[in-house]
């Protein structure tokens, strides 16, 4: 590192120390690198070297050495006037010196081209030689070619020797008499007389030097990679080098802008799956909502009247006939009895008459109790099924003594009714889960009830019910050959099983089953054994409006159609019955009502 001996900056590297000379302390003259003489051009410099400091090198070397001129100055009077002048003048006392060494190349605007005059000839090389003058002031000069390889700087020495050297007066050009000390060589630190010895000794002992400027320096300039620090000795290997960390540099950075490109597709695709399936879950639940009636879109009273509306608006009923239907509509939801438009009654009697009189092909049929019929109205149509078959239970245990005590001469209620009795079933303490998921509130909506809805509300009015679970087929093509055994099993039991002969027509005193299945519930009435072993049930479905023609003297078996069930017809997946089998004590009430905390049904198989 070096250190600049006009300003003192120290810590400057050898280009650093160049630039620093070059914008801080660059001169436009030139100055004497022996004496004080400055501000004289370079023609000026030259004559004056020759002629104060001959010593130096002698004028034979300076020719020798030569290989360029300068061009002759345009102001070539002024230039002979002041030479002529400097010949006269006396050289000042030499000021003692020491140089440092520092290695930089020759600059291109130095070389010239000898073509004007033999004088041009004998200047030699020149290279760049900042020296300081007694003011502390950095002098620029020259060196020639062959003293010295590269830049020196000079820096005040100690005397080494009482010999100077005296000059003439500079007429107020070079000031007053200076003296120097003996020069100093740059390679090995050994002083000399004069300039001339200084030559001999360096031509002799540093030679190899001269040649070489590195070799004798001693050290190899190395070049360090700036992303991985390894040194290199050739610079053009190291743009090679820095270049493939450049190419791996890019292709790390394609590489990541892929991944994350990769990775932003991904994302974006999975937030678009999970838009999807949102908004799919979402429409689902819609539509389980819509179908189960609980889109808040009213119960019984607001369809009611919503289609006696459109059936006046589309000329199907008078406004007279909306009043009066209004009117009847209304009291019965206040009464909270079922008006009886949707029921038919006597039709177990009329099969009991027709199985009598007709059936060859069948061994044996079983009926249940009498059993009123329930269709759907125009305020339940679509989700008041499980309402319907319950009416139709209702209807045949209110007819039959053993229950009809117990229910103290309960009528029929209507759908908004049986809503309520479930409600208050759930208050009391029935089906925690249920009440849960229906948010404790069916009146005034239009939920779908099933299977537990109907066990809860029979067993809080203290009948004797189970709900059995046929929860998968047990038959070729997804039949149900065991709920057959099971039913014509529930029909069959209880008689003599030792007779051998038994009637035809079996109709006993059991109460209708409940049958409900996904999407739909029914009432089963009884059974037919035919003599070719096959099972066929007789079902009441709320969604049929003609059983009236059951009723007429002139029933076939083209309409017992309407209600006979065979194995091949029964194939959803799953099935459930809720079977009554006697009334209940205040006390079993009880146990059944904590043990509804979890309902369990007996499953088949």
């Amino acid at each position: 590192m070096f250190t600049c001996d006009i300003c003192g900056q120290s810590g400057l590297s050898e280009p650093d120390m160049r630039t620093h000379i070059v914008i801080v302390h660059e001169e436009n003259e030139y100055s004497c690198p022996i004496c004080k003489l400055s501000g004289i051009s370079y023609d000026e410099l030259m004559f004056h070297i020759e002629t104060s400091h001959s010593e130096v090198k002698p004028v034979e070397d300076r020719r020798a050495n030569c290989s360029i001129d300068k061009e002759k100055d345009p102001d070539s009077s002024l230039q002979n006037s002041r030479l002529t002048q400097l010949k006269h003048k006396k050289a000042p006392e030499q000021k003692e010196f020491e140089v440092d060494r520092m290695e930089e190349p020759k600059p291109k605007e130095l070389q010239m081209s000898c073509s004007a005059s033999p004088s041009n000839c004998e200047r030699p090389f020149r290279q760049n030689l900042n020296t300081k003058n007694e003011s502390g002031r950095l002098i620029q000069s020259e060196a020639y070619n062959g003293h010295f390889s590269g830049t020196v700087w000079r820096r005040p020495a100690q005397k080494l020797s009482d010999k100077n050297h005296k000059g003439s007066e500079d007429n107020g050009l070079c000031g007053s008499s200076v003296q120097f000390d003996a020069p100093e060589c740059s390679f090995c630190g050994l002083m000399g007389s004069s300039g001339e010895d200084l030559n001999e000794h360096v031509q002799t002992k540093h030679a190899e030097a001269l040649e070489t400027p590195q070799k004798g320096c001693g050290k190899q300039r190395l070049y360090s990679c700036p992303m991985c620090k390894l040194v290199f000795a050739n610079c053009q290997i190291l743009q090679e080098h820095v270049e493939l960390h450049l190419a791996e540099s890019k292709a790390e950075e394609f590489a990541l802008a892929d991944r994350q490109f990769a990775q932003r597709l991904q994302e974006e695709e999975e937030r678009q799956q999970r838009s999807f399936e949102t908004k799919r879950e979402r429409e689902e639940f819609q539509k389980l909502q819509r179908q189960y009636g609980l889109d808040n879109r009213g119960g019984y009273k607001q369809q009611t009247m919503h289609n006696m509306e459109r059936a006046v608006a589309r000329g199907q009923m008078n406004p007279a006939e909306y009043h009066r239907r209004r009117a009847e509509v209304m009291e019965t939801l206040a009464v909270g009895e079922d008006d009886g438009r949707t029921r038919t009654s006597g039709l177990m009697r009329t099969l009991n008459e027709y199985y009598q009189k007709n059936g060859t092909e069948i061994r044996h049929v079983f009926l249940c109790a009498e059993t009123d019929h329930y269709h759907a109205s125009v305020g339940d149509k679509g989700w008041g099924c499980g309402y319907r078959n319950f009416q139709m239970l209702l209807s045949s245990l209110t007819k039959m003594e053993q229950y009809k005590c117990d229910l103290h001469d309960i009528v029929i209620p209507c759908i908004p009714k049986v809503q309520s009795m479930i409600e208050e079933a759930w208050k009391d303490g029935f089906d925690p889960q249920g009440a849960a998921h229906f948010k404790n509130k069916v009146r005034g909506t239009r939920a779908w009830i099933g299977a537990t809805e109907i066990y809860s509300l029979l067993t809080f009015l203290r009948i004797k019910c189970q709900i059995v679970d046929f929860h998968r087929p047990t038959g070729p093509s997804d039949t149900h050959p065991r709920l057959f055994e099971w039913l014509r099993q529930y029909y069959s039991s209880g008689r003599d099983a030792g007779l051998r002969l038994q009637p035809r027509v079996i109709w006993t005193n059991k109460p209708p089953i409940y049958l409900q299945h996904q999407g739909h519930s029914r009432t089963i009435v009884g059974i037919e054994e035919r003599n070719n072993g096959t099972l066929c049930l007789l079902i009441f479905d709320p969604g049929n409006q003609e059983m009236q023609k059951l009723l007429r003297h002139d029933m076939s078996g083209v309409n017992l159609k309407m209600i006979r069930r065979f194995i091949g017809s029964m194939k959803h997946k799953q099935y459930q019955i809720v079977a009554v089998n006697g009334f209940l004590s205040v006390e079993e009430k009880n146990v059944r009502k904590h043990a509804s905390a979890v309902l369990t049904a007996e499953k088949v198989p």
